[in-house]
């Protein structure tokens, strides 16, 4: 068992992951690049939010590398903590959100993070967090179904307990309670995570991180050449305000990075380029933008349809 956090390898797997998962991106797209955005923090540390726009099939996306640091714990993070109020701190992570062009493909969002905070009277105390989750905006089962599937398998090595608990944490997260609705198919979410046992944590969090693209590239190449129409296209703005609802709501690492003087552009880098929001729109029965709420938007366990 680890005594000590290593927060070195941390760090360089942190890095590592973010530049990996930019390049399976940009050779699915195929057009666009991601650029570089370089920032350093006064209060403390900084990061690289890197951005790929107008591209083939990504209208925008980020995928966002901090390593931030402070003199004391901000509320967000004291809450259930309150022993560390007061306490210097670091946190780092990966986050992103991919906001696909063509409506058939869906939206994911991916964080893998890593908080250590040090009492003036104790030992280091450290946690992490992170997930995925996946917003479609017209459904498949088979792209639901490998979606968990490969979550599934990121967990399995960790115990048989833990893909189901982190499924059921990821869909009571993500879920927009003004609206009564999940904000898309699930996926894994975990947070404050320390067994007491260091290396495995840490092993847990890059098992989930290394399955994100694992998870997300089949579901775009399937679905990435569909032809779609205006109809389609509209209701995939009007579907993104649920996204936008959600980050500027409820959202934790917005509002953790928002309340510790986080960069502005990089913690909202992970809202859609357009969207629209309609007065009172409610779908057509028997169409397949009803079908999104009807189905899909059920928090179903999707596993259940494997060799259907």
């Amino acid at each position: 068992m680890t005594k000590q956090p290593d927060t070195q390898a941390v760090y360089h797997y942190l890095t590592g992951l973010q530049a990996r998962i930019c390049e399976r991106l940009e050779a699915l797209d195929g057009g666009a690049s991601f650029e570089t955005d370089t920032w350093t923090r006064p209060e403390g540390g900084g990061g690289a939010s890197r951005v790929i726009r107008d591209g083939a099939v990504f209208e925008k996306g980020g995928v966002n590398f901090s390593h931030v640091t402070g003199a004391t714990m901000p509320p967000s993070a004291t809450a259930h903590r309150p022993h560390l109020a007061g306490a210097p701190w670091q946190a780092m992570g990966v986050s992103l959100v991919i906001h696909p062009r063509n409506p058939y493909v869906p939206t994911s969002h991916a964080n893998v993070r890593f908080f250590i905070a040090t009492p003036a009277d104790g030992e280091p105390v450290y946690w992490f967090g992170g997930g995925y989750d996946l917003t479609p905006y017209y459904g498949f089962d088979d792209d639901c179904v490998h979606w968990h599937q490969v979550a599934r398998a990121a967990c399995e090595p960790f115990g048989d307990q833990v893909y189901p608990e982190y499924k059921r944490w990821c869909d009571d997260y993500f879920f927009l309670r003004h609206r009564n609705e999940p904000r898309g198919i699930g996926g894994l979410f975990f947070d404050d995570h320390n067994s007491g046992d260091f290396a495995r944590d840490f092993a847990l969090m890059q098992s989930v991180g290394n399955s994100y693209i694992e998870a997300y590239e089949p579901i775009v190449r399937r679905r990435r050449d569909q032809s779609y129409g205006e109809r389609e296209r509209e209701f995939q703005l009007y579907r993104r305000g649920r996204y936008v609802e959600f980050n500027l709501v409820y959202d934790r690492g917005t509002l953790f990075g928002l309340q510790s003087g986080g960069r502005t552009e990089s913690i909202l880098m992970s809202l859609p380029p357009l969207v629209r929001w309609d007065y009172n729109r409610v779908p057509e029965p028997g169409t397949e933008e009803a079908r999104l709420t009807d189905y899909y938007l059920t928090a179903r366990d999707w596993l259940d349809l494997e060799g259907a």
